[in-house]
């Protein structure tokens, strides 16, 4: 009996010294940012309150990382610049609330949010409210108005997961990736009105090794753009529309530019979209390519270009109009495509003449259009078909 109890005894005291010597191990350490003096009404500014708490936990030493805890409430949040490299391994924000930004668009740069330079960064839940709707207006009467900001940067990160987040009514972008790497994007809600200008859902530029699953995306610009120098993307279970579909593009449009290549698109729904699957390039000299891309079983519901790759892309006829693309557009495979389309053309490809599209794949297409036999367009744009494909391919 002794020396049962003197066993328990040395037990309970080696989990004492456990505990007084390496409290970090029992759980991550959590910065709440009210204890920073946020304030949760929607009116009093919490910018400087959001840094402070963002300074503690990427200084924290603890080796299960850090979180920095938004509570349930609405918080006004000017432009803001979330810095790293973190002493801390990982830096979670965890969000139950909303952030807000102001309803105005005077301000400085051309970001809200911003986290730079952070390796090892989770966003989880809430909601970031960009308040757009007076720059969109202003948008609408005159060509003086700033760009706006975009709402979400990732900026020269990697190792970075957003899930369940919510974006609504941004100035400008919804969410932009840029030069990163190995980014995560799950279960991530984009909400904004068909008429808000220029307001992408998700903008990846310059990055590589993106996922994105399972986003809901109203808006009304791109869905998802993917701008040169992206590479290694996979997208799967998109809903798109309103929106202008999802656009690897523009390309092009100076005369260095990198390329992109290996890119899946797989399993996608859109509704009354401008685009479904757009590839988007300029009409003009360039060194840049797009390369190896799988568009695969794709529904479409009323879309106006279901399929469309314009090689020729010339906006306002300026330093572009009769010249050829210099991008190379090769590899292409659409695969399982079926729906509707809401103009008689629904498969488009108009590459250029001194530079046409190659390898282009059609296999299981199905477009119908309302108002008669939906049709195929091609000009200068190489390829095959197999299966059943309608309308019926133009490719040579």
């Amino acid at each position: 009996m002794e020396n049962s109890m003197a066993g328990r005894s040395s037990t309970f005291l080696l989990l004492l010294l456990v505990f007084i010597y390496f409290p970090w191990q029992s759980a991550k350490a959590e910065y709440n940012i009210m204890g920073f003096g946020a304030k949760s009404n929607g009116r009093t500014d919490s910018t400087k309150s959001l840094l402070r708490a963002w300074s503690s936990a990427c200084g924290s030493s603890s080796n299960k990382g850090a979180i920095m805890y938004i509570p349930k409430g609405k918080f006004l949040l000017g432009h803001v610049e979330f810095k790293g490299p973190c002493k801390s391994s990982i830096v979670t924000i965890k969000m139950d609330g909303t952030l807000v930004a102001p309803s105005g668009y005077k301000g400085s740069g051309e970001e809200w949010i911003v986290f730079n330079k952070v390796d090892g960064l989770s966003i989880q839940g809430g909601t970031i409210d960009g308040q757009g709707a007076s720059l969109w207006k202003c948008k609408e009467s005159s060509s003086n108005c700033p760009h706006g900001w975009r709402s979400l940067l990732i900026d020269h990160s990697k190792n970075v997961k957003i899930k369940d987040l919510t974006s609504i009514n941004s100035k400008h972008f919804h969410i932009v990736i840029h030069e990163s790497q190995r980014v995560m994007m799950q279960g991530v809600k984009i909400i904004a009105p068909d008429e808000s200008p220029n307001t992408d859902g998700i903008s990846l530029q310059k990055s590589s090794d993106v996922t994105i699953l399972d986003a809901n995306i109203k808006t009304g610009d791109d869905c998802i753009s993917m701008s040169a120098g992206t590479k290694n993307v996979w997208a799967e279970r998109i809903s798109c529309g309103p929106g202008h579909g999802i656009s690897i593009g523009s390309i092009g449009k100076t005369k260095n530019e990198n390329g992109v290549n290996n890119i899946t698109v797989k399993d996608t729904e859109f509704t009354g979209s401008d685009n479904g699957l757009r590839i988007k390039a300029w009409g003009r000299p360039s060194t840049a390519f797009v390369r190896g891309v799988i568009f695969e079983k794709s529904r479409m519901k009323n879309v106006k270009n279901p399929i469309i790759i314009n090689q020729n892309y010339c906006p306002n006829s300026k330093n572009c109009p009769n010249k050829n693309s210099g991008v190379k557009i090769s590899g292409i495979t659409y695969n399982d495509i079926q729906g509707s389309s809401s103009s008689q053309v629904a498969m488009k490809f108009d590459c250029s003449p001194g530079n046409p599209c190659t390898g282009i794949s059609l296999k299981n297409i199905k477009l119908t259009y309302r108002g008669g036999q939906a049709k195929s367009s091609c000009k200068y744009a190489h390829g095959k078909s197999s299966g059943f494909v309608n309308p019926k391919s133009c490719l040579i």
